[in-house]
């Protein structure tokens, strides 16, 4: 008789519980995918500004200052299509997080109400 009662308990919550499991699952997921992004962000942007640090150092004549700031151009326009590309990325990352709860909320409303 308890045995039943508790299986019967169990199964209910775990019904209960399974929408949160699912979202806390997509909010890892997220969280994940974004770090992972802002790591990757981080490396670019380093690796970017000391490869400024290092060309700045090599400056010791007016004609590597020449060369150097006929570089800048190009830097600037990696730089704005890096940023680019990463505000694309994330904008993705929240579009897919956005769609996937969408989705999630859909069903749970479905299971709920059934039409």
């Amino acid at each position: 008789m308890y045995t039943e009662m508790f299986k019967s308990f169990s199964e209910q919550t775990e019904k209960t519980l399974a929408p949160y499991v699912k979202f806390n699952k997509l909010f890892t997921k997220n969280v994940e995918d974004l770090t992972e992004l802002q790591l990757a962000a981080v490396r670019a942007y380093s690796d970017l500004g000391l490869s400024q640090l290092k060309a700045v150092g090599e400056v010791k004549d007016l004609e590597s200052l020449t060369a150097f700031n006929s570089q800048q151009l190009e830097t600037l326009t990696k730089l704005s299509q890096q940023l680019m590309d990463d505000s694309n990325k994330f904008s993705a990352v929240a579009q897919t997080f956005k769609n996937d709860v969408e989705e999630l909320v859909a069903e749970n409303v479905k299971q709920v109400n059934p039409v």
